[in-house]
């Protein structure tokens, strides 16, 4: 039974709860960590696909599957406040009457305003190293962009529901496992899953678009991004709130010992 774990995701959102009335900058901070993790995340998982990409190979997509893992790692053990995790975390404590429904919304915001400042900064310290100036080398990057703000909005949504649905099940999961190898092996494969299978995640997404902004400004379209990161966000939301949040509390109601 999961409600161990589902005691941990308590226990977690009321700490991140502590931290946000400690101090509100403190809580700012750790978002803004959190996607500069996923920034790594997504810098690795592109350099290593465009080796294959340059070469047209099928391997592409499976490599910077792979490697886009390290994000996972990075905001697990490395700390950080990523707004998809805490749909799940803040809704299952609401639900519990753990935390109010007023400073999860709150919450919810800062997390994500958070996250796109992280973003942003990383994505100016990715432009000062001149790493992926050349086209050698950002080309897969700039088609992927160009892919996620064109594609329809409804499919953007569904995508999205998914993938949060999946992150955070690569977040839970491995709180009921003993070993570290054993929970890093498991976040991985599951962050491989999403990531292969064309899943839309908001932060990501906020973090390849900054990048692909300093890169090539002029090419870089507003709307498109825009179009790509609303419904992409509701949809996480709906994925991690819903399907996560209050499946779980649904499902192991009767289970409950408070």
């Amino acid at each position: 039974m999961e409600v161990e774990a589902l005691s941990k995701v308590e226990q977690l959102a009321l700490k991140k709860l502590r931290i946000y009335k400690n101090s509100v900058w403190r809580y700012l901070s750790r978002s803004m960590l959190a996607s500069m993790f996923i920034g790594f995340g997504v810098i690795v998982a592109f350099k290593t696909g465009s080796f294959f990409y340059l070469e047209n190979s099928p391997l592409t997509y499976p490599m910077a599957a792979i490697t886009f893992g390290a994000a996972i790692i990075l905001i697990s053990y490395g700390g950080g406040d990523l707004f998809t995790g805490n749909t799940f975390y803040y809704t299952y404590a609401a639900l519990r009457k753990r935390m109010r429904w007023l400073d999860t919304v709150r919450l919810w915001v800062l997390s994500y305003l958070g996250n796109i400042l992280g973003a942003a900064a990383f994505a100016l310290l990715i432009w000062t190293t001149g790493l992926f100036s050349s086209p050698d080398v950002n080309a897969f990057l700039l088609e992927v962009v160009h892919k996620k703000m064109t594609a329809p909005t409804s499919e953007l949504f569904f995508r999205a529901i998914l993938c949060n649905w999946l992150v955070c099940l690569a977040f839970f999961v491995p709180m009921s496992m003993k070993s570290d190898g054993a929970k890093m092996f498991a976040m991985m494969l599951f962050v491989f899953c999403f990531f292969i299978s064309g899943y839309e995640h908001s932060i990501a997404n906020l973090c390849t678009f900054a990048i692909a902004f300093v890169l090539d400004p002029g090419n870089f379209s507003y709307s498109g991004g825009f179009h790509n990161i609303i419904p992409v966000t509701l949809g996480n939301l709906i994925g991690g709130g819903i399907l996560m949040g209050w499946m779980y509390h649904y499902v192991n109601k009767p289970f409950y010992e408070d």
